[in-house]
């Protein structure tokens, strides 16, 4: 309970280690609140909530993510909590500090994580998994949920992963799914109300409380049963556990024009992956791809209005002195006001150095308007589009709509505006995939460069192809498909590269970058997988296991090894959790998880996946029934509002 900083003791330890800036905190903008910034009760009782907030994986991944950073600020805003930050250490600090016997620690107070009331960790990836189990061994909490007493936190998931917390179940206490601004405020008050009242119960007692809330998983309170062939029959509310529901529900954030965060956004003292001040634009995405998870679990599309962009971006650049302003959200060219925003943005900033991104830009929402526009600072860097799948087919299959000549529509006004590099994100292993379907691709950035030259009259232009391999995602009409196996998805990516390389006129614009298969299959493995996981899970880590989102640390081998050393003996294995495709009455894992979608409607999708049958967007359509908003007592919240960015004033 004392959360008495542990720098003197990991000071030395920092001229041994690799970058040793990112371990020391003092960032523009982070916060350091009293230990004892809620006082105590009439009876002595504490009246302070401290969460330990996580991304886990290394600062310069971490410190940009745009989630933890609002829960951060969120948090400390209350007088009565306190929030800190803490990442995945590099390998040579995990050796030192064990060695010097350094707990886990925040960056920013350097207080050990064990101190703190919870410890949430927000997982985007699965493959963050193992860094969690060195992060709670660094802090001496039981890496079993089942072995922690009343002295440790709350080990808490959520993020997009958390959507089927099951491999991670015997790890975590608890899971939240969906939006956490809400969810974090509501948690602060139960457990600062269960300390207020003396920890009756002990941390069963506040898991209790918390799970009977409805929107918060807690999976010891939960009983799977399997049936003989090894699939679950059902996944039910503990006996021992009353008031526990059937289902937990996502949380859902309406009107993020009154969550305007981060309003103090974080400045790196390091290198990291995103050197830019970011807005989320809207939230969620109706465009129906079938194999987004993000967009699905997301749902309904809630906009932030143009005057809460304008705004935000006005003061977080005061804050943080960053000359780039990204304009976050899943299809950001999608927003209904995006023209205005961008020009009035530009207006405003014309003549600065203030540069405006749309990280992430559909191919038929983009125009040449829109590029002038992100453009007008003189800045030139690449763009990048998704068209995911090679062929027109396959297109229709993942309910990509987006056509041959759309996308050559959109490269000529990119490449005709000035640009010179574009980059073509595309999938290998979707399901009905054939080689034919994979081989287009090349076809595709052949003609990609084609139209660069003819339009651009100039020979410098570049397409490079990035290509990552297929992993069906919980909550999406792809959950129940076969994942393609790692030697047949490098088979069809080795037929790739040799088209594009035989081609002596255009293969040399054309630059090709891709995953092999392996990494999906560990992905696959963690993301459809249920309990039976963990154990897998925990053998990797003990095998050394560590940053395996990271190539120069990933270990397919270990994990093969591992995996099958587990489940020897047993009905599952690996190619069971991953090359195998479900029926439509299997008990999915994640099934008890309510993400708003209801399940019939997403087999029905599935169905129209294998017919090639595309559904249009609902945002502008009459409604799917999907099921998110009736469900979720949502809407959907699209403007325009008719509003201008200005008369913010010009810089």
């Amino acid at each position: 309970m004392s959360g008495e900083s542990v720098f003197h003791d990991l000071e030395p330890l920092l001229e041994r280690v690799s970058k040793p800036i990112q371990y020391v905190g003092g960032e523009l903008n982070c916060t350091v609140k009293d230990w004892q910034c809620g006082g105590f009760g009439d009876g002595g009782e504490e009246l302070t909530t401290r969460w330990a907030l996580m991304y886990p994986d290394a600062y310069e991944v971490g410190l940009p993510n745009q989630g933890v950073m609002i829960l951060y600020e969120v948090l400390n805003e209350r007088p009565d909590a306190l929030a800190e930050r803490t990442y995945a250490v590099w390998p040579d600090m995990e050796a030192a500090m064990r060695e010097a016997r350094v707990p886990q620690f925040t960056v920013d107070g350097h207080r050990p994580v064990r101190d703190f009331d919870v410890f949430g960790l927000s997982f985007s990836t699965e493959l963050g998994y193992t860094n969690m189990l060195t992060a709670l061994d660094l802090a001496g909490i039981p890496l079993h949920a089942a072995d922690r007493g009343d002295d440790v936190p709350i080990v808490l998931a959520g993020g997009h992963a958390a959507f089927n917390p099951e491999p991670i179940a015997d790890f975590i206490d608890a899971a939240v799914v969906g939006d956490g601004e809400e969810a974090v405020l509501a948690i602060t008050e139960h457990v600062r109300a269960w300390k207020a009242a003396g920890r009756p119960g002990g941390r069963r007692e506040l898991l209790l409380r918390l799970a009977r809330t409805g929107g918060v998983y807690v999976p010891a309170f939960y009983d799977v049963d399997y049936l003989p062939d090894g699939r679950i029959q059902r996944v039910a509310p503990s006996p021992t556990a009353p008031g526990v529901p059937w289902r937990v529900s996502k949380h859902t954030v309406m009107d993020l024009d009154e969550w305007p965060y981060p309003k103090q956004p974080l400045v790196p003292l390091a290198e990291t992956v995103h050197e830019r001040m970011s807005v989320e634009i809207f939230r969620g995405c109706t465009r129906g791809c079938r194999f987004c998870q993000a967009g699905m679990i997301t749902r309904p599309v809630r906009e932030r209005s143009i005057t809460g962009i304008g705004e935000m971006v006005q003061k977080g650049l005061a804050a943080t002195g960053f000359e780039e302003v990204g304009l976050l959200s899943l299809s950001s060219a999608d927003h209904s006001e995006i023209a205005d925003i961008t020009k009035g943005l530009a207006d405003r900033y014309d003549g600065t150095q203030t540069g405006l991104s749309l990280p992430s830009t559909r191919v038929d929402a983009f125009n040449i308007d829109l590029a002038n526009e992100l453009t007008r600072g003189g800045r030139r860097s690449g763009l990048t589009f998704a068209p995911e799948g090679g062929s027109e087919r396959i297109r229709k299959v993942i309910n990509k709509m987006v056509t041959e000549d759309d996308l050559i529509n959109t490269v000529a006004a990119a490449y005709s505006a000035g640009w010179r590099q574009v980059k073509l994100y595309f999938m290998c292993g979707l399901p009905t995939e054939t080689d034919e379907d994979v081989l287009q691709i090349a076809d595709l950035a052949k003609r990609v460069i084609e139209t660069g030259r003819k339009v651009s009259g100039r020979k410098d232009i570049r397409c490079t192809v990035s290509i990552g391999g297929f992993v069906p995602k919980p909550h999406t009409p792809f959950q129940w498909c076969a994942q393609l196996g790692a030697d047949e998805t490098d088979a069809r990516l080795a037929k790739l590269r040799e088209a594009i390389r035989s081609d002596k006129r255009l293969g040399s614009s054309i630059g090709m970058r891709y995953h092999d298969g392996k990494p999906g299959i560990v992905e696959g493995l963690l993301s459809r997988g249920d309990r039976r996981v963990g154990a897998v899970i925990e053998a990797v880590w003990r095998a050394g296991g560590r940053f395996d989102g990271w190539s120069e640390h990933f270990s397919y081998e270990r994990w093969i090894s591992c995996a099958a050393e587990v489940f020897d003996g047993s009905d599952v294995s690996l190619e069971w959790y991953t090359t195998r495709e479900r029926g439509e009455h299997e008990v999915l894992p994640w099934d008890h998880l309510d993400s708003g979608l209801d399940k019939d409607w997403l087999w029905d999708d599935w169905q129209e996946a294998l017919d090639e049958t595309e559904v249009d967007d609902c945002r502008w359509t009459p409604c799917f029934d999907c099921g998110v908003c009736p469900q979720m007592n949502t809407e959907i919240q699209v403007g325009p509002t008719g509003k201008k960015l200005l008369p913010l004033s010009v810089v």
